[in-house]
């Protein structure tokens, strides 16, 4: 077919459609069809959508008239009047835009919908000075160096802080009372007296501390008479003297040195025997003792014991106050040896005459190494024969009735212990039931 016949061909098509078109849209009125106009054709009628697909509602006057007051607002700078109501504003509902009520119908500004001039403005809509521009007093307009983060003309938190207006933390609220702290409990040693130690103190005489020791010393006179109670009030207009020996020898951290008698404790009284402190006054003081160290009051207090002795055992007892002694002695770390004298008897054979003889070479391996006491492996000892009746031990730990124990595992019964030596300070000479100072030149 010639290409002249194929383009008449589609041009009469075309002119056939157009004219059905036309026919189709100037349909004359009929009685069942909405209004018509003057000729008689009814006018063209919205195609029908689905839902949330309504047309586009138009603007009235009154409407327009806002949208540009609140344009020029914002193209000044200032904020735009706050819209109050929002359903008055929209206009009527026509027929055919029923449809569901979604979360942009509620009242208020609604920026999902193109076109409603209720949405807030966008950002390259807003003034240019409160998104990161300023205006410095030549009228340039230069970026701000805080960047588009926060707007140049906000406060900052130190300005609003300071500002006046803004409600304090600490302020009461009005409903509420102001704070008022409760009145303090009335004491009974509100009498106008204080503690002599504190008035030493703020006078200058002594630390608190040091006016506790003197109290205690009783090298402390008020008004005359000797103070040595302790907590003791005195009013503030008192006279205080100090005895010339505070000055000359202060209480110092002591060890003393003791040959404990059977029957004393160590530690504190128990199951009414006396605790091996109260041998310690100076009329038990050795007479070999040549140190110039006077013993006071205060040389008694935190006076404890560095390694136990039980109450059927005696020897060697080292008290002190001074706590490196006492961790070099006892501590986990402690190495140093203790030695002691055991007098034993064989219990298979009570009356042996040469104990020595009773036990084997094994058992003397087993208490030099390889016996447990509470689930432990004991230490190694120096374990060997003084004498036919006498074991001579040096350990270097000290359990709970260690070398009793021990010996019981192989046959023997302890019936005298006495502690020789600790370290490298031997009980030597010093009689039973006395005491004396450590020297300054000696060390454990």
């Amino acid at each position: 077919m010639p290409c002249s016949c194929v383009a008449a061909d589609l041009a009469r098509k075309f002119d056939l459609m157009t004219e059905r078109k036309k026919l189709t849209l100037n349909k004359p009125a009929d009685s069942t069809d909405g209004p018509s106009d003057e000729r008689g054709y009814a006018p063209r009628r919205p195609p029908v959508r689905g839902s949330g697909s309504a047309p586009r509602a138009r603007q009235t006057a009154e409407q327009a008239a806002k949208a540009r007051e609140e344009r020029a607002a914002r193209e000044q700078g200032a904020r735009p009047p706050r819209r109050e109501a929002y359903a008055d504003d929209r206009p009527p509902a026509r027929r055919g835009d029923e449809r569901p009520a979604r979360r942009s119908d509620a009242p208020g500004p609604s920026p999902g919908v193109r076109g409603d001039e209720r949405r807030p403005p966008r950002r390259d809509e807003r003034p240019a000075d409160r998104w990161g521009e300023r205006r410095d007093d030549r009228g340039d307009t230069r970026r701000d160096e805080r960047g588009p983060g926060r707007p140049s003309g906000a406060p900052t938190a130190h300005a609003r802080r300071e500002q006046p207006d803004r409600p304090r933390y600490d302020a009461p609220r009005p409903h509420e009372a102001p704070y008022q702290p409760a009145p303090k409990p009335v004491s009974s040693h509100d009498d106008g007296k204080m503690r002599l130690s504190k008035l030493m103190s703020e006078r200058g005489m002594a630390s608190r501390r040091e006016a506790d020791e003197w109290i205690e010393q009783g090298w402390v006179r008020v008004d005359g008479q000797v103070v040595d109670e302790l907590g003791t009030r005195v009013f503030p207009d008192v006279v205080i003297t100090v005895d010339p020996l505070a000055s000359t020898q202060q209480a110092q951290r002591v060890t003393i040195l003791l040959n404990k008698p059977i029957g004393y404790v160590s530690g504190q009284a128990e199951d009414g025997y006396e605790p091996a402190i109260v041998l310690i006054h100076p009329e038990n003081r050795w007479t070999g003792d040549h140190l110039s160290t006077q013993l006071t009051r205060g040389h008694l207090r935190n006076l404890a014991p560095a390694g136990r002795l039980d109450i059927d055992s005696t020897g060697l007892l080292v008290l002190t106050q001074d706590g490196r002694v006492a961790k070099a002695l006892i501590g986990e770390d402690s190495g140093v040896e203790k030695e002691y004298l055991v007098r034993v008897q064989s219990m298979a054979d009570p009356t042996a005459e040469d104990v020595s003889k009773v036990v084997s070479p094994e058992d003397m391996e087993r208490l030099r190494f390889g016996l447990e006491l509470d689930g432990r492996q004991l230490k190694p000892a120096k374990v060997s024969w003084q004498n036919e009746h006498q074991l001579r031990f040096v350990l270097r730990e000290g359990r709970k009735r260690q070398i009793r124990r021990m010996c019981e595992q192989v046959g023997l019964k302890v019936v005298g212990l006495k502690r020789v030596r600790m370290g490298r300070i031997a009980l030597g000479d010093l009689p039973v039931g006395q005491w004396r100072f450590l020297r300054p030149d000696e060390r454990f």
